[in-house]
């Protein structure tokens, strides 16, 4: 579903990524773990097509298609998705605002009567109140509901590989296990999803299929969830 070839980005001339592969399948889970300033945001950034990244070298096929030339519009339309690890605050827009815009632009006009049965669906799926659709797009809302929020936008858009960027970031453990289990009700044999984050708490609640440990802007090592339990003994420092 998505192969990434011998990748390298830079920004502002400093190089981030160097020489960075990885290969995604249909139904998998992958992990990306590392320090800071290792290239995992990086990474989600330049798939989601941030115009500030400069791809030097490389290559990103999802199904078989370059997208490193698309414009961010045209990738989420293939069916990519990327959650914020700080996602923004849109006062005045509604939720069912901007998730009926997003779905239209993705998939094609539907009409809001249309569209609202399909996210009442969406957030029965998710345990979400009702009432969460008419809130402003993320004013006021804690962290916990921010991130739920951006699972939301997933299972409507219903993407074929979804990045997570650092999606317990600033979350506690019960926070973390509704966003988790959120996620879970969302994954399906035909759906990738990659998981950047630092800590092995959040895939007690969403088992990898492979754990790939970034350093210095590539894969040094790959493994199953032991190696996060591993990462988290011993730190980063062995790399």
């Amino acid at each position: 579903m998505l192969h990434i070839q011998d990748l390298h980005v830079s920004i502002e001339g400093k190089a981030i990524l160097q020489g960075f592969n990885l290969q995604v399948n249909p139904g998998e889970v992958h992990a990306l773990m590392g320090p800071n300033g290792a290239g995992k945001s990086t990474l989600a950034k330049v798939l989601a097509g941030h115009p500030a990244y400069e791809v030097t070298g490389g290559s990103i096929l999802l199904e078989g298609q370059n997208i490193l030339e698309l414009p961010p519009e045209e990738r989420a339309k293939l069916g990519l998705f990327m959650s914020f690890q700080y996602p923004l605050e849109i006062p005045g827009v509604t939720n069912f605002q901007f998730l009926h815009a997003a779905y239209t632009a993705c998939k094609g006009k539907i009409t809001e009567p249309e569209f609202e049965k399909i996210l009442q669906q969406k957030m029965a799926l998710l345990n979400m109140r009702e009432e969460f659709k008419d809130r402003s797009l993320n004013e006021g809302f804690s962290g916990g509901e921010k991130k739920r929020n951006e699972i939301l936008q997933m299972a409507v858009l219903e993407p074929k590989i979804a990045i997570l960027d650092e999606t317990d970031s600033g979350l506690d453990i019960d926070a973390i296990k509704i966003v988790s289990e959120g996620v879970k009700k969302l994954l399906t044999k035909d759906r990738a999803l990659i998981l950047i984050t630092h800590y092995q708490r959040l895939l007690e609640f969403l088992t990898p299929h492979f754990v790939h440990v970034v350093v210095a802007g590539k894969i040094v090592e790959t493994g199953t969830f032991d190696l996060a339990l591993k990462l988290e003994k011993q730190g980063y420092h062995v790399y």
